[in-house]
């Protein structure tokens, strides 16, 4: 599935612009029943990031974090698509997707807070989540290092036999890193049942992605030196990035290889809590925010016939549930101090050379 190129169009000097027709995939073969729970996940997705900000403005979150907040229908799109025994990889940017496999928002929320009752025992924090028990294995700080570790997952798959998809999401700076190219061509070679999905929202942290790329598409446009075809999706269109993602999964899960999926999106803040993101033209940050995926799906969902009590109703319980996650989540304990010399790979000493 590739987007015409007219379908995002191009301002005063070089700004990237959203489709204007959000009706377009109104008629996709999507049923409604996972539309429903696809518009519930952009909720839980959306309110979550929200709160993460009002805590980390009360200072219960240290340090800092990287919100999805613009960004939701990728990872609830694909979230969707995978099956419960798939594997997921993430960046840094790692919220939205831990909650797309099922992982409860109390200790999600406990973790980026530090306390014992979150999802790593406080010792992780925002940028590290992850959940074995739900395919989440792991969100990566380092730049491109995930790529080759997802390889890693989907070769055992492989090897097993066990039927596993693994899916590798990356920002668009990935892109020029050298474990990206390594990781494509790899994957392709021994044809691996893995999905990369670059989340191009434009910025590789305070940069434009087109100001240091030779083409204007970083993924897709790349795709064809490992053989494989240019995938762009509209990465604001839940249908769409669902509709895109089954096909990948289902390729990957039949054999037949990797699949490299550009999903042009736009995150609504600068890349983290500390970056106030004035380096983005104006006009192209109100284009992007009025092209919202959650307003873009809740329009469509009542245009299909869907009552809109019903989806006040997911609102205001997803709502109520980020509710008692907060409240949960203070409750919390610190971990005592001896937690910080448990889980480790070693003592620190050297008999391991031995």
């Amino acid at each position: 599935m590739r987007l015409p190129l007219s379908d995002h169009e191009y301002g005063a000097h070089g700004v990237v612009l959203p489709p204007t027709d959000q009706t377009r995939h109104d008629d996709a073969p999507v049923p409604i029943e996972t539309r429903l729970g696809i518009y519930r996940k952009l909720q839980e997705m959306r309110q979550f990031e929200k709160r993460a900000y009002d805590l980390f403005m009360r200072q219960l979150v240290k340090g800092t974090s990287h919100l999805s907040l613009g960004m939701e229908a990728i990872s609830a799109g694909f979230g969707a698509a995978m099956h419960q025994h798939d594997l997921t990889f993430a960046t840094y940017r790692g919220h939205a997707h831990t909650l797309a496999r099922g992982v409860p928002m109390t200790p999600v929320l406990a973790e980026l807070l530090g306390r014992a009752n979150g999802l790593m025992g406080g010792k992780g924090g925002s940028m590290h989540l992850t959940s074995v028990e739900h395919g989440v294995l792991g969100s990566y700080a380092i730049i491109g290092a995930h790529l080759t570790i997802a390889n890693g997952a989907a070769w055992s798959a492989q090897y097993r036999g066990s039927g596993q998809v693994t899916v590798c999401f990356f920002g668009d700076g990935t892109t020029n890193i050298g474990a990206f190219h390594e990781a494509l061509n790899y994957a392709a070679v021994y044809k691996l049942p893995i999905v990369f999905v670059c989340e191009n929202n434009l910025y590789m942290e305070y940069t434009s992605i087109a100001d240091i790329t030779a083409v204007p598409h970083p993924a897709a446009d790349r795709a064809a030196a490992y053989g494989l075809e240019p995938v762009i999706v509209d990465g604001n269109d839940a249908d769409e990035t669902y509709l895109a993602a089954a096909s990948a999964i289902e390729r990957a899960r039949r054999g037949d290889g990797p699949s490299l999926v550009e999903a042009l999106t736009y995150r609504h803040g600068g890349h983290s809590r500390a970056d106030p993101g004035k380096y983005r033209p104006q006009d192209e940050v109100e284009a992007w925010k009025a092209y919202d995926p959650i307003a873009i799906y809740r329009g469509r969902l009542e245009r299909l016939g869907v009552d809109r009590a019903e989806l006040d109703l997911i609102d205001k319980e997803v709502a109520e549930a980020v509710d008692l996650a907060t409240d949960e989540a203070i409750a919390g304990e610190l971990p005592p101090p001896e937690s910080a010399f448990t889980d480790l790979w070693a003592d620190g000493g050297s008999s391991w050379r031995n």
